[in-house]
C-alpha cells in the first residue's frame, strides 16, 4: 500500500453558546461534506469546545492544495450552519475570503504526518481550546525525552537512541533541530518559552521517520489582532519503537499550566477531559485537552478511543480544579493574566497611547532639574 497521510484541520467557526461548544448541525454538515469524497480513505469529525476538527486519511501526501481545499470548503460550509443558527463569532478562524492554494496562513490550524503504515499503527490525535501552539511543547518533552516519563527510552532498544526535535521561532519564523539527549539543556532554554518557540515536529533518530507532529499557527500574528487563541492539534505515533500510549498520555496526569484561558489572556491548568466533557465554561476555561486513539489499517481510522474519560484521570482534573481555583483568586494580576508582552492584541495599546502624555520621564526631570541647580 502507498503511504498514508494523515491531517488534522481545525477551526473555530463559531461557539454553541458562546465559547464553550461546538452544535451538533455544525458537526453533522461536516462530517456530509466529507463523506465518500473520492479524495479520502477515512475521516472523524470531532470537536474539542468550540473547535471543529477535521480527521482526515488520504494518500495524497503533506500540504495537499486538494486535501485542504476540502478543509477549508467543508470550513465555510460549516460556517454558514453557524451563522443560521447565529453561533458566536462565526467563520472567526476564517482569516481570508478565498481560498488561496493552501490553508496555512488562513487561519484554520494544520498538522499532518505521512507514513508507511506498520503491521500495527496507532496514533493519539491530541486537540487542545484555549489555549496556544506552545501547550504541547511540555508534553511533548516528557514523552521523547523524559526517561521519568518514558521509560522506554531506557529499556526499548528501539528508542534509546533517542529522537530529535524540530523547533520553530514562531516570532522570527525559524526552525532549528535539537537532537535528545545530548541538546536537551539547550533545547529547554527554548521551549521553556512556549509563547514563542514550538516544538513542531519529533523524529525518530534511528529510521529518520516521523514520530509527532503539531500545529504551530498563531492567529494573532497572521490577522495582527486578537481573534481567538490557536487552539492547536497534534499527533503522535505509538508503540514499536516509539512511547506507548500510556508514555504519551502519562504527561497528560499533570495540568501544567498554559497560556490562554478567557480572552486569551490568562494561565490556566490544561485540563484532560473526555470529548463529552470538552465544553470549557469556567472563565471560559479553563483550559481543555482531548485525547483519541486510533488504528491506522490501510488507512482506515479504526477508533477513536476516547482516553481522558478514563478515570484515572480523575485527580488531573481536581487538581486542575484547585489550581484554577488559586489563579482565579488574583483576577487581573500576573502571573493569572498574562505577562504585558502577550497583551499586545487586547486593550493595553489603546490604554497606553491614551495615557502617553500622562506619563512623566523621571529621568528627563532629574535631568532638568540638576541643569536648573535644584536638587539632583
Amino acid at each position: 500500500m502507498a503511504k498514508v497521510t494523515l491531517s488534522v484541520i481545525k477551526a473555530d467557526i463559531g461557539g454553541f453558546v458562546g465559547h464553550s461548544a461546538v452544535h451538533p448541525e455544525v458537526k453533522a454538515k461536516a462530517r456530509a461534506c466529507l463523506e465518500k469524497h473520492p479524495l479520502l480513505i477515512d475521516h472523524y469529525v470531532a470537536h474539542v469546545g468550540d473547535d471543529l476538527v477535521l480527521i482526515m486519511t488520504h494518500e495524497h501526501g503533506r500540504n495537499n492544495g486538494e486535501i485542504h481545499k476540502l478543509a477549508w470548503d467543508t470550513f465555510v460550509a460549516c460556517t454558514e450552519v453557524a451563522k443560521k443558527l447565529k453561533l458566536y463569532g462565526a467563520g472567526q478562524d476564517l482569516l481570508a475570503d478565498a481560498f488561496s492554494g493552501n490553508v496555512k496562513g488562513l487561519g484554520p490550524g494544520v498538522a499532518e504526518m505521512e507514513v508507511e503504515e506498520r503491521e500495527s499503527e496507532p496514533v493519539v490525535v491530541l486537540m487542545a481550546d484555549k489555549t496556544e501552539p506552545g501547550a504541547w511543547n511540555l508534553p511533548l518533552y516528557k514523552i521523547f525525552a523524559d526517561p521519568f516519563n518514558t521509560i522506554g527510552l531506557i529499556i526499548d532498544p528501539k528508542m534509546h537512541c533517542g529522537f530529535a526535535f524540530e523547533v520553530r521561532d514562531l516570532i522570527e519564523d525559524k526552525k532549528i533541530i535539537f537532537n535528545a539527549p545530548e541538546d536537551l539543556y539547550d533545547m529547554l532554554v527554548f521551549i521553556g518559552a512556549p509563547g514563542r518557540y514550538a516544538i513542531k515536529r519529533v523524529f525518530h533518530r534511528g529510521t529518520g521517520e516521523i514520530a509527532a507532529v503539531s500545529s504551530t499557527q498563531r492567529l494573532n500574528l497572521l490577522a495582527g489582532r486578537y481573534v481567538g487563541k490557536d487552539d492547536p492539534v497534534c499527533i503522535v505515533r505509538c508503540q514499536n519503537g516509539y512511547p506507548s500510549v500510556g508514555e504519551v498520555l502519562e504527561p497528560f496526569a499533570f495540568p501544567h499550566l498554559v497560556s490562554g484561558w478567557m480572552r486569551g489572556s490568562h494561565s490556566g491548568p490544561l485540563m484532560p477531559v473526555s470529548m463529552d466533557d470538552a465544553r470549557p465554561t469556567r472563565f471560559d476555561g479553563p483550559p481543555r485537552v482531548v485525547a483519541l486513539g486510533f488504528q491506522l489499517a490501510d488507512g482506515k481510522l479504526i477508533g477513536p478511543n476516547d482516553f481522558f474519560s478514563d478515570p484515572a484521570f480523575d485527580n488531573a482534573r481536581r487538581v486542575a480544579l484547585e489550581i484554577a481555583d488559586y489563579l482565579r483568586r488574583l483576577g487581573p494580576f500576573e502571573p493569572h493574566r498574562l505577562h504585558l508582552d502577550e497583551m499586545e492584541y487586547t486593550t493595553m495599546p489603546q490604554v497606553m497611547e491614551k495615557l502617553r502624555d500622562r506619563f512623566i520621564d523621571l529621568r528627563l526631570a532629574k535631568k532638568a532639574r540638576a541643569a536648573a541647580g535644584g536638587e539632583a
